[in-house]
C-alpha cells in the first residue's frame, strides 16, 4: 500500500504488524498534481510530509520577488518547514509540487501521538533529523569553500537523478546560479 514509505521506515526501526497498523491509521495519502502547493509562505505547516512518489521544492521569495529554492525532495525524503511545524507559526515558505506525485503526510498532532504509542519513531524521526542538519551543514560548506562550477559538479555527481528531473531555472535557484550560467555549465560536460 505504502511501500517506499514503509520500507524506509523498516530500514532503520523495526515495527510488529500492531505499531505497523497504528502508524498507517495515523497517516494520511495526497495525490498531489504538478504545480499544487503543500504550503505557502503565511501558512502554518500542519504535516511533515514524505515523498512516496514524485517531486517538491521548497523556496521562498527574497526581496527582489524572485524564487529561491531551498530543499527538493524525491522519493524517500521528507519535507517540511520545521519552524513552522513545531512552533505551530506561520511559515516563511512555500512547498510546491514539481511532479505529480504521492505524498504521505503525518499531521503534527497525529505524529505527537504516534511518538508516544510507537516509542521507536522516536529514533527513526532523530536519525532522520540528524542526516537532514548533516546535509545541510555539508551544503553550507560547500557554497563558502567551493566556486559555483565546483559546487553544480559536485551536486550532479552525488544527485544525478535529480538533474533530469528538475527544471534547469529551479536547479539553477537552488544552487545559486543564474539559468544563463548553469546553462553554460551543462555546456562544459564532457
Amino acid at each position: 500500500m505504502y511501500p517506499n514509505f514503509l520500507a524506509h521506515i523498516k530500514k532503520l526501526i523495526s515495527l510488529n504488524a500492531e505499531e505497523e497498523e497504528l502508524l498507517l491509521s495515523g497517516i494520511k495519502t495526497l495525490n498531489v498534481k504538478k504545480k499544487d502547493f503543500l504550503l505557502k509562505e503565511g501558512q502554518v505547516c500542519k504535516a511533515n510530509y514524505f515523498v512516496e512518489q514524485g517531486l517538491i521544492r521548497m523556496y521562498f521569495i527574497n526581496e527582489k520577488g524572485i524564487e529561491q529554492v531551498t530543499q527538493f525532495a524525491l522519493e524517500n525524503w521528507w519535507i517540511a518547514d520545521y519552524m513552522s511545524l513545531t512552533t505551530q507559526g506561520s511559515s516563511h515558505f512555500y512547498i510546491q509540487a514539481v511532479e505529480n506525485s504521492t505524498i504521505i503526510a503525518i499531521e503534527h498532532h497525529k505524529q505527537e501521538k504516534l511518538l508516544e504509542k510507537i516509542p521507536q519513531l522516536e529514533r527513526y524521526f532523530r536519525l532522520m533529523m540528524q542526516r537532514a542538519y548533516a546535509a545541510a551543514q555539508m551544503r553550507v560548506k560547500f557554497f563558502h569553500v567551493h566556486t559555483k562550477e565546483e559546487n553544480y559538479r559536485h551536486f550532479i555527481s552525488m544527485f544525478p537523478q535529480f538533474v533530469q528531473r528538475i527544471p534547469q531555472y529551479m536547479l539553477a535557484s537552488y544552487l545559486g546560479l543564474t539559468p544563463e550560467y548553469l546553462s553554460e555549465l551543462r555546456k562544459k560536460q564532457p
